[in-house]
């Protein structure tokens, strides 16, 4: 039987497609999935067929993505923008787990000198909702919201023990239909199978014959209910080990999560982890489980507010290239969050300002791709599902500033036609260290390569930078810390003029600088202040808006 694949269980779930369901949004959401698979990147041609949709369509499609901030377009190709991540951030803050747990298993990653991880259950996967890791030349490479199937992870055993009948043939369905987990691009694929043992063996729930993968599963289901943790001994490639423990949800007693560290066999043999890590991963657990039942009650966060009107706004402004159905109907995720995890239809047509019968039929659609589903212990209510996560978040999760600063510092160099910048201080606040930048098309132009470092003290991005820390305060720092930018004529170099803003992180601090180069022959410096200063801070804002969403849940380096 051939491999199905995503697109094929795509096509699979849209045969029951109910009546009422958002025609657009099924296919909106097929795209974002699409991209994410891809790593982010598509041309319109080979999303065009990946998606089996019209080419007028996938345009439309893209234009109302671009307009929401959640793809951008880069020369001929599709790329997933930031903005996406606020679906996948609406999940994990519903959940709390990461904002309650990641600081432990950030502590135990840095005590062990290991990655660690949390992970959910996502019916018969693992799905990914925090990693701390290592910056090794050899590392783990699994990212924020990658699936993978449970049978071949130390996580998937431990959900298993909890599973019911109706799961285990789920699982069986799938292993039936993907035998070789392409579906699961985050793993590499299994070989082509066998054929099956002669010999029947017990599995759990059954007396029917099996195959080799469901045995041994099966096996290791059980040693996770009679130990309590599990092990992962090369499960997806060779050299990979981990050991996992379940974290429980003090309210039902249900794991809510698993914790496992991640390492290779060259510094922890397989035989050797039940004794090297997991004692103090136990340890580690147990915290968890003390902070769950301690953890106060949520704080509802605001709500989105006038989504409906943007999206009629931009229905006028745009036209027919907007789709608007599909737009209110992703704007319905971004209704739940922190203390928001349940709601209502009613609560979600109060938080988008949306009739109904609007967001009646965007949760419908949602339920149907596996995106919401009705909450456990509330009646009438939804949650959201780690499914969310598939639309953008792994490719994005391990951006870096530069990443995150590079288009819109194009688009900064192309409007004011002169050279911008991004820098870092060095870690002794001696100089500055440029991380990212854009050139323009000029004979005259100001050129200084990614890498290259110059004094703080004597540079706009420097002295922004400087002033936002505790250095002696200097005239010229006190005055960028007072104006908020950082002007500076001929001091570098003669002819040289550039102005610079800081770029701030979630906590406000300045973490980066950016900047504009010029000829003191173009521009005056009143010219500098007037004409590119705004142009640089609404840059500026630009960035922080995209680093804020990208920070919210993962570590965005600066470099």
């Amino acid at each position: 039987m051939p491999a199905m694949t995503a697109v094929d269980a795509d096509a699979r779930a849209g045969a029951g497609v109910p009546v009422e369901a958002v025609g657009p949004l099924v296919r909106g959401v097929g795209v974002l999935r699409r991209l994410a698979e891809a790593g982010g990147t598509l041309s319109p041609s080979a999303l065009e067929r990946a998606t089996g949709l019209a080419r007028s369509t996938v345009d439309r499609i893209t234009a109302t993505l671009a307009r929401m901030g959640y793809v951008r377009l880069d020369g001929r190709d599709i790329v997933l923008a930031p903005g996406v991540l606020e679906l996948g951030n609406a999940y994990l803050a519903a959940l709390r787990l990461p904002a309650l747990l990641g600081a432990r298993a950030d502590a135990l990653a840095d005590e062990l000198d290991e990655s660690v991880s949390l992970a959910v259950a996502d019916r018969d996967g693992i799905r990914f909702v925090h990693q701390a890791t290592r910056r090794r030349a050899l590392s783990v490479s699994f990212r924020i919201g990658d699936l993978l199937p449970a049978e071949r992870t130390a996580p998937g055993a431990l959900f298993a023990t909890e599973w019911t009948e109706r799961d285990w043939a789920r699982w069986r369905a799938r292993r039936a239909g993907d035998p070789r987990d392409t579906a699961f691009p985050a793993v590499p694929p299994r070989p082509e199978p066998g054929p099956a043992p002669a010999t029947p063996r017990d599995t759990i729930g059954t007396a029917d014959a099996v195959d080799a993968v469901e045995a041994d599963f099966a096996d290791r289901v059980r040693a996770a209910r009679r130990d309590g943790w599990a092990l992962d001994d090369q499960l997806i490639e060779p050299g990979l080990v981990a050991v996992s423990a379940p974290v429980h949800d003090p309210r039902t007693g249900r794991v809510a999560c698993v914790a496992s560290v991640v390492s290779h066999t060259s510094r922890h043999p397989a035989a050797r982890l039940p004794t090297t890590l997991l004692p103090r991963l136990r340890t580690a657990v147990e915290a968890m489980e003390a902070d769950l039942r301690t953890a106060p009650p949520p704080e509802p966060g605001p709500a989105p507010a006038g989504l409906a009107t943007w999206t009629t706004a931009s229905k006028q402004e745009l036209g027919r290239d907007f789709v608007e159905s599909l737009a209110r109907g992703l704007t319905v995720l971004t209704a739940f969050g922190e203390g928001r995890s349940a709601l209502s239809l009613t609560d979600v047509a109060r938080a988008t300002g949306l009739s109904r019968a609007t967001a009646r039929r965007a949760l419908l659609t949602h339920e149907h791709l596996g995106l919401v589903a009705a909450a456990a212990h509330e009646d009438r209510a939804f949650t959201l599902t780690p499914r969310v996560l598939d639309l953008g978040f792994p490719p994005l999760s391990r951006t870096t500033l530069p990443r995150l600063a590079e288009p819109h510092l194009r688009a900064l160099a192309d409007r004011v036609r002169e050279p911008a910048a991004l820098a870092v201080l060095t870690p002794d606040g001696t100089e500055v260290q440029y991380t990212a930048g854009a050139g323009a098309s000029r004979v005259l132009t100001v050129r200084i390569p990614v890498g290259a470092r110059l004094p703080a003290a004597a540079t706009s991005l420097g002295r922004v930078l400087l002033a936002d820390t505790g250095a002696p305060a200097s005239p010229e720092l006190t005055e960028a810390r007072t104006r908020g930018y950082a002007l500076v004529d001929e001091e570098l170099e003669s002819g040289l003029r550039s102005v610079a803003v800081p770029v701030r992180d979630r906590t406000g601090r300045a973490v980066a600088a950016v900047n504009v180069a010029t000829h003191a022959a173009r521009r005056t410096l009143e010219d500098c202040v007037r004409h590119l200063l705004p142009a640089l801070r609404a840059t500026a804002d630009d960035i922080q808006r995209d680093l804020r969403e990208a920070s919210r849940f993962t570590r965005v380096p600066t470099t």
